[in-house]
């Protein structure tokens, strides 16, 4: 199995638009992060965790060919807002299958209603194949997928364990029911989103609180801001086992 980090920043990206926060004016690669999702591939299938505005240009960057669905974590613009550049990979599969809760398929009906029309159907919309998840596991091309419910502030969202590979974004609480199904992971993938606490999303001592309690073999945080500080300097205060992900890294398993 195989991981590449298609984008790793919150919602804005780094650099922001109209900032000058340093972060934002560096010149190393790895602090600039297009919005948060991965590709998960193994055999010769791709799936992607969540299709934001930087879809495309992830997709040409990483030069993917072929993608076999795209599960999203919820509905949010920036996990979903590349919805629309789906249309590629319909050409070849003719239907995109999509996995998401039936309330992110409701939202994504209203901001993409021509996607989903049925009569009087706008031809170069993308097709999409519709799979409602639960709480509950269920099998994409051979491996066992189970969501994890996280709460992104009073919202209850998506995460996804493939095997022993756990992807979680945009966290703030998680349940001790909900933990159980994180134990004994090889690599956890968690956002991180920056020093201060954030009333959404956990901040940097929090994701660390986690880890140490989850204690999967690595873990790589994810989901970052420019507030959380440099890519270099911040990697150097972390524990050995733990990493800032950026752009583009790809973790083999």
């Amino acid at each position: 199995m195989k991981i590449t980090f298609l984008g790793t920043g919150t919602s804005q990206g780094i650099p922001m638009i109209a900032n000058n926060h340093p972060v934002c004016l560096s010149t190393d690669a790895k602090d600039k992060r297009l919005r948060s999702s991965v590709m998960i591939s193994w055999d010769d299938v791709n799936y992607i965790i969540d299709c934001g505005p930087d879809f495309r240009q992830q997709m040409l960057r990483e030069k993917v060919q072929s993608i076999n669905g795209v599960l999203f974590t919820h509905e949010h613009s920036d996990h979903t807002a590349g919805l629309d550049d789906l249309r590629p990979f319909c050409y070849q599969m003719e239907v995109v299958p999509v996995y998401a809760r039936e309330r992110v398929l409701d939202n994504l009906k209203v901001r993409f209603a021509y996607i989903f029309e049925t009569e009087n159907r706008y031809p170069g919309a993308p097709k999409l194949e519709e799979n409602v998840i639960t709480n509950e596991s269920f099998w994409l091309s051979g491996v066992e997928v189970t969501p994890i419910e996280v709460m992104h502030g009073s919202l209850p969202i998506s995460a996804y364990r493939f095997n022993n590979v756990a992807y979680i974004t945009d966290l703030k609480t998680i349940s001790e029911s909900e933990k159980q199904k994180l134990q004994n992971l090889d690599i956890l993938i968690l956002n991180a989103l920056r020093i201060e606490e954030h009333p959404t999303h956990v901040n940097l001592e929090e994701a660390l609180l986690l880890v140490d309690e989850l204690k999967p073999k690595k873990i790589y945080f994810t989901h970052i801001s420019h507030k959380l500080g440099f890519h270099a300097e911040v990697e150097k205060q972390l524990p050995d086992n733990v990493f800032l992900s950026y752009d583009g890294l790809q973790v083999n398993i």
